[in-house]
């Protein structure tokens, strides 16, 4: 091995630095390095994925467990969240970052991941084909910087698969040619434990490649059935650890397969397989886009020359052609495009399994090289011309789909078609030696590639800009100053958001528990729940905002802080108590704890439908064991609007702008009587209309803006102890024309709010919680249900007094049990379900492969033909 390496550490060096350095050159195009302006993801994933890794540092140092994330949307699985968003063995490499500098750690590690996909090709090229070094590393290059790759680069959870995809067919090829099952067992088991969701398509894609390959020599390999058989069931047992545990939290957690509605998917054409290979193609990543195929020029003409090559036995043309017309029917034919997810339909994003073609593409012209000499070199330099005669024509007929597509993507791809056929013309007439060739190549291909990836890059700079890097790093001293001041005064459990948040997922990167969250990994069965209550979470809760709701639901989910940069809240029971830069700290006197005991009666509560202030009502009314009105509507009128024409139909009111891209004002003149919290109820009618639209609420001198598709439905307009006269202002920005259901001034009665709030209170149980635990004294004085705000999830397991009871959904939302009467201790624990049966077949699979190891007895090697 030590040989191996010191003879092709050239090659090895080449193929890991070159894509690297050429990103890296790519990215100082447009402002991206370490310490600049902006970040190396676009701007809907910047935050996120920059939190969630912080939080994953936040766990390699103790501060939070591996199985569960109090800071996480009221508490979630997080072994689930990491084995989709985090898995990968570069993740432990942003302990080495504060938090603060997420977005240049992500920054390292996309590089990295893309230098190591262009490592693992090699290593994967230098095992499977006769070539010359410098042509295996000039393969190298164009794969890590396929078009997919650098389209996707800021769904950086995605890069980890390119590394394994070209080990896993190294091992499958080992399997079948020597009988060497380690370097299979060893990739799949790193690619399933790094992602299910990638590990799945590139688990369906290695299956057929066998299936192919098998075909290829019957004979010879039909004794690889079993090997690979072993290999591969093993490996998929041993990555349980972390699958099985991942997929019954999806179950339970309310996930549902998409529905087939139609046979031909959205968006696709004939042309698009010409179109995305051109260099330079990208329309979208968003809805409405086609796949993203493009892996080189001098590739796709070896693939072509794959096929009319009669060196190339016609079963290989055959079996391997078949794999490429299932994954291009997959792109037309909707059953197939959902199956290669997982019967479950992306969210943006689409054709998340082209790379497979990619990376097919990329083989079989490995394949056809091999082939090339003396004697069929024309053929390859027909192919080109051929090819650009094929771009020419879908240019005279490509019509209005394909207006993304710039001359000079035609032009650059025309132009290196062109010289491809030179070169190879000029090796056919000796003009150009061998070695020569292989290195020219190397330079045209590299070339070819930095051009494509800085397209892909200013197409996603263009289509989601990539983020301001100060928008994470600037406010982050501030804010962490004040949540470790909170940690610093309470030693038991207690929520805080912030009012002017960096992002939806704030509370994974500051470490404090919170409501809001965007992740495709969540409980949705809470989070259905909490848009019941007025915390916005629509469809299938990808996304829940804290912003915009009544006192109720704060005091309810125990949010005993607010950060926010107003130097006065105005909000009823929170009082000023810190300030750090332009941040203030203040506090909630009325919020209850984790959880609080009630009649057994509330087992029966039911939620009222579309209603969240009936459903606000009735909650703590069952709670307090009171009949209170808390809210009312008041009567506003109409003052004054700027650039807006208000008009009313029935229920519906409609704000049209005069002026386009200017905001539409309108204001309204409300009596608010004394002792009243006052909200401005704002419900779209239609929110299909909203895209990105903004309102911004104005009330004596106090601010606040929300996104209306996402944040609820109450903004603040203050507190007030005596009777005032309110004049306030509504700023609608982002659509010509946007309706709502009637806007109305609801009034919520503190009085009242507040005596129901003392009397849960005089029934709460302070928790002590832990990394995945939660323990608290009850004192009933009669046989009650303790209700917890902790998510329901079936891996939360309860004792009191130490003997186990069962765990209970209250409003299928939240775990609660019942206690009997007296003064007991209780304890929650959570274990995710399915981790212990994961554990186990992860140690049993790898000591029985191991066992199936010394039993093989390795055969002379033998390469495919």
């Amino acid at each position: 091995m030590k040989n191996y390496l010191k003879e092709n550490r050239w090659y090895i060096l080449a193929s890991f630095f070159l894509p690297l350095a050429l990103m890296v050159i790519v990215y100082l195009t447009i402002g991206i390095y370490p310490g600049s302006s902006r970040s190396v993801l676009a701007s809907d994933a910047f935050s996120q994925f920059s939190n969630f890794h912080a939080s994953f540092r936040n766990m390699l140092l103790g501060k939070q467990g591996l199985f569960y994330n109090w800071n996480a949307s009221m508490g979630l699985n997080y072994l689930s969240l990491v084995s989709y968003y985090l898995g990968g063995f570069f993740t432990p490499l942003v302990i080495f970052f504060p938090n603060q500098l997420m977005p240049d750690a992500l920054y390292f590690l996309t590089l990295l991941k893309i230098g190591a996909a262009g490592l693992a090709f090699w290593f994967y090229a230098k095992g499977s084909f006769k070539l010359p070094d410098w042509s295996r590393v000039a393969l190298s290059v164009t794969y890590a910087l396929m078009s997919f790759a650098i389209a996707h680069s800021e769904i950086i959870m995605w890069l980890d698969a390119f590394v394994y995809l070209p080990l896993i067919i190294l091992g499958i090829n080992r399997v079948m040619d020597l009988k060497k099952p380690t370097v299979l067992f060893v990739s799949y088991l790193m690619l399933f434990l790094t992602s299910f969701y990638m590990g799945f398509m590139i688990g369906v894609f290695s299956v057929l490649y066998f299936i192919a390959r098998l075909i290829t020599n019957w004979k010879l390999y039909k004794k690889s059935i079993v090997p690979y058989g072993v290999t591969s069931l093993l490996a998929g047992f041993a990555s349980m650890i972390m699958i099985l545990p991942s997929i019954l939290d999806l179950r339970a957690n309310g996930e549902e397969l998409s529905q087939i509605s139609t046979f031909k998917t959205e968006a696709t054409g004939w042309w698009d397989f010409i179109a995305k290979n051109l260099i330079g193609s990208y329309d979208t990543t968003k809805y409405g886009s086609i796949p993203f195929i493009y892996i080189g020029l001098l590739p796709l003409a070896l693939c072509l020359f794959f096929f009319i090559c009669k060196k190339i036995p016609w079963k290989n043309k055959i079996a391997y052609g078949a794999i490429a017309a299932i994954l291009i029917a997959s792109f037309y034919i909707q059953p197939l495009n959902l199956f290669w997810h997982g019967m479950h339909a992306p969210n943006m994003f689409l054709f998340r399994y082209a790379y497979l073609l990619s990376f097919l593409v990329i083989t079989l012209a490995a394949w056809g090289w091999e082939k090339l000499d003396h004697e069929n070199i024309l053929q390859l330099v027909a192919v080109c011309l051929l090819l650009i005669a094929l771009f020419a024509i879908f240019w005279g007929m490509k019509g209005k789909d394909y207006n993304y597509l710039k001359n000079i993507s035609l032009y650059i791809t025309i132009g290196f078609l062109a010289v491809y056929a030179l070169v190879l013309t000029g090796h056919y007439f000796n003009k150009i030696p061998l070695k020569v060739l292989s290195v020219l190549l190397l330079l045209l291909m590299c070339t070819e590639a930095f051009i494509n990836s800085d397209f892909m890059v200013r197409g996603v700079l263009k289509d989601w800009n990539y983020a301001s890097r100060s928008l994470y790093t600037q406010p982050y001293p501030s804010i962490k100053a004040l949540v470790d001041e909170t940690k610093d005064e309470n030693k038991t459990f207690y929520r805080m958001e912030n009012l002017d948040p960096v992002s939806s997922n704030d509370a994974f990167n500051y470490g404090y528990s919170g409501v809001s969250m965007f992740s495709s990994i969540r409980n949705r069965h809470s989070s259905g729940y909490m848009d019941q209550l007025g915390f916005r979470s629509r469809g299938t809760s990808l996304n829940i905002r804290y912003q915009n709701n009544t006192l109720l639901a704060d005091a309810f989910t125990g949010i005993k802080y607010n950060i926010a940069k107003a130097k006065n809240l105005n909000k009823y029971g929170f009082k000023k108590t810190s300030t750090v830069g332009e941040y203030n700290l203040f506090e909630n006197n009325y919020e209850l704890p984790l959880a609080f005991t009630a009649p057994r009666s509330i087992d029966k509560l039911q939620a009222s439908p579309n209603d969240n202030l009936g459903t606000q009502t009735q909650l703590f009314n069952a709670l307090s064991q009171e009949q209170f009105q808390y809210f009312q509507f008041l009567p506003m009128t109409q003052v004054d609007t700027k650039n807006a024409i208000v008009t009313n139909a029935g229920n519906i009111t409609t704000i049209t702008e005069k002026q386009g891209n200017v905001a539409k004002d309108v204001s309204w003149r409300v009596q608010v009587p004394a002792n009243t919290q006052a909200y401005l109820s704002l419900y779209p009618y239609d929110f299909a209309e909203l895209e990105s639209s903004t309102a911004t609420v104005t009330a004596n001198g106090q601010t606040r803006q929300a996104q209306i598709g996402i944040s609820g439905q109450y903004y603040d307009l203050g507190y007030y102890q005596k009777a005032t006269t309110v004049t306030f202002t509504a700023s609608f920005y982002g659509t010509k024309t946007i309706s709502f259901q009637n806007p109305q001034v609801l009034a919520l009665d503190t009085v009242a709010y507040q005596l129901a709030v003392d009397k849960i209170k005089d029934n709460g149980v302070d928790m002590k919680v832990g990394n995945r635990s939660a323990e608290g004294t009850v004192n009933a004085k009669e046989a009650q249900t303790l209700i917890t705000t902790i998510p329901y999830d079936e891996g939360w397991t309860a004792k009191v007094d130490g003997k186990k009871v069962d765990t209970k959904a209250f409003q299928n939302a939240f775990v609660s049990i019942h206690v009997p009467k007296g003064k007991h201790k209780v304890t929650f624990s959570y274990l995710p379900k399915g981790f212990i049966a994961g554990a186990v077949s992860f140690i049993v699979a790898i000591g029985l492969f191991i066992l199936y190891l010394r039993t093989l007895k390795p055969r002379e090697t033998h390469r495919h033909s």
